[in-house]
This record gives C-alpha cells, structure tokens and sequence, in this order.
C-alpha cells in the first residue's frame, strides 16, 4: 500500500516537471488585412465642338447637310466661340415646299451660307445673357431680335425650345423656325410667277398653256421677268378651236413663241411702262406700248388692265387679249 502511494506521488511529480519544463504555446498571428484597391483616375470626357454636337444629337440631319452644302463646317468645328440658333429638322420641314432642294444646289451656295451665318453669333452668349438683349448681331451683319412672350424667348419669329448646349466651342440654343435674312424672308412671303398666276384663278389657260409648251419651270427660275398675262376670258376671245389646237403636241412651238411673246426681261413696273414706246421680249421680237386717256396699249389693241402683281422673280401686268407675234 505504501509502494504503490509512493509509486503514485513519484509519477505525479515526474508529470508535472515535463509540463514545466514545456515551452510556452505560441499564439496565432493575427490576420493581414489585404491594402484597398487604388482607385484609378477618370479623365473627363471631352465635350464635342459644335458641329459634332449637333450631328451626334439626331435631330439636325438637314442642319448638318446644309452646312456641308455652304462649306461652312470647318468654321464651326474652329476655336471659335459661337453662339448657334440651330433650327430642328421640323424646323426646316416648315420651309415653302421646295426651297430646301432649291438651297442645297450649287448655284444657290451663297444664298444658302447668307442664310446659315444669320444664325450665328460671335462669342458664347449662354440663355441667361440672351434673355437681357433686345438683338443681337449675327456673323452675317445683319441683327435677330430677341423678344419674350408669354414666357418665351423668341429669335425673331422662331421660338427657343431648347437653351444651353454647351460644345467644345460655344454654346447651342435650338429653335423650332429656320431664321430668314430680311431680304431673303420678303422674297420667301411671295409666290413665283407661275404660282401667282395659278393661285389668282382667273389664269387657268395659260397655266395649261406654260405646262404643254414646257415653259413651267423658266417661268418659275431666279429670273426677274416681266408677264403681260392673258386671262382665261383673253384666250377664250381667240377663233373658236384655237387654244385646243395650240395645246397639241405638233403645235408645241408656235405656242412655246406665243408665250415668249408675252414675256420681257427683267422688272419693269408700271411706272416705267408707261414711259417706253416698245419693249423687247424674251422671243427677240418687240411689242409695241402706247398710252391713251390713261390706259396703256400693247401693239395698239391689247389693253394692260391690272399692273404691278409682283411675285418673288418679277412682276405681273394683267391683259385683256392674247399678244400673237407679228409673222
């Protein structure tokens, strides 16, 4: 019994000296935290200058063909800055039918550059600045007013539906008009010749009479020309079964010279028909012109009863008879 206590408290201190004598448990390093990711810097997308704008937008597909037609798109791709009233396609849609074909062909370039340079304003001139002026000076020399109506700013007539698109090179404001020089929109309010004549109504015969000779789009060109105008009585006044064998085809010729017979170069108004005795026509044949207790005759018979209807290409005298060029 005292054997084995002792065998006991011997393997109990021999237990306890090992654990002593144990090196000390090293503790679990703490986790590294992984570094943040460096945020990598963003420059800026660079603003487009103006005409790029204007393409990338949509909604100025004529605008853009326009400046291309004037040659003016390296101008407002330049330093700049400008300030652009810059008309929608619905704006130019507005247009007479007809006049943007008209602008876009090479011999209307400078018509078409005058018109696009009235929309254009030297300098960055945002909407609040705009709103302070009564005009201001466009690079075509000429001025837009600026009015406010109603809680809208105008150009002129054409309304701003848009402000501030700020480009690379100034700054767009859109419209919903196309803006017309002043000489360009006094022409614009009038029909040509052949439209005047057809839209008066009493000129029917010789609308018919201009298509069969072919003559529609002469008298419809820049022009100006001067038409003594047969009305639909004058032609009936003609022989029974004339007009109907002038519109044959066979006759193209003679009635093609019959209605050159009726027209005179250039602008002469009234008040300088009066003091001619002749006026060369555009057939190379003259017609005589006399004045008598305050009428005025061509080829002594043929009386001019209205005078001045002036159209966008010249002016309309009204006749009472057919002119027929002498044999």
């Amino acid at each position: 019994m005292k054997l084995s206590t002792f065998v006991f408290s011997a393997l109990m201190v021999g237990i306890l000296t090992l654990a002593a004598c144990a090196p000390a448990a090293t503790p679990m390093p703490e986790p590294t935290a992984k570094p943040e990711p460096t945020a990598v810097p963003t420059e800026a997308p660079m603003a487009k200058d103006i005409v790029d704008t204007a393409v990338a937008d949509g909604r100025f597909t004529t605008l853009a063909a326009a400046l291309q037609a004037a040659g003016l798109v390296d101008t407002l791709k330049g330093e700049g800055p400008f300030t652009v009233f810059a008309p929608t396609d619905d704006a130019f849609a507005k247009l007479p039918a007809g006049t943007l074909d008209e602008l876009l062909k090479p011999e209307n370039k400078q018509k078409l550059t005058d018109i696009l340079l009235y929309h254009v304003i030297g300098g960055k001139a945002m909407a609040a600045d705009v709103v302070k002026l009564s005009a201001v000076t466009t690079l075509l020399g000429k001025d837009v007013a600026i009015k406010q109506d109603m809680g809208s700013v105008y150009a002129n007539d054409a309304k701003i539906i848009i402000t501030d698109i700020e480009t690379s090179n100034g700054v767009i404001h859109v419209i919903d008009s196309v803006l017309l020089p002043p000489a360009e929109e006094a022409a614009m309010d009038k029909k040509d010749i052949v439209d005047t004549a057809v839209a008066d109504g009493r000129f029917t015969t010789l609308a018919a009479a201009l298509q069969a000779a072919g003559l529609v789009e002469t008298l419809k060109g820049e022009g100006p020309f001067t038409v003594f105008a047969p009305t639909d009585d004058a032609f009936a006044a003609l022989p029974a079964g004339t007009v109907d064998s002038l519109l044959l085809p066979e006759n193209k010729q003679k009635l093609t010279d019959i209605l050159l017979y009726h027209v005179v170069p250039g602008k002469v108004m009234a008040a300088d028909v009066v003091n001619l005795t002749s006026a060369p026509t555009v057939l190379g044949k003259d017609i005589a012109i006399k004045v008598q207790d305050g009428k005025v005759y061509l080829n002594d018979t043929v009386q001019v009863i209205i005078t001045d209807i002036e159209t966008a290409n010249g002016v309309i005298h009204v006749i009472d008879a057919v002119l027929l060029p002498p044999q």
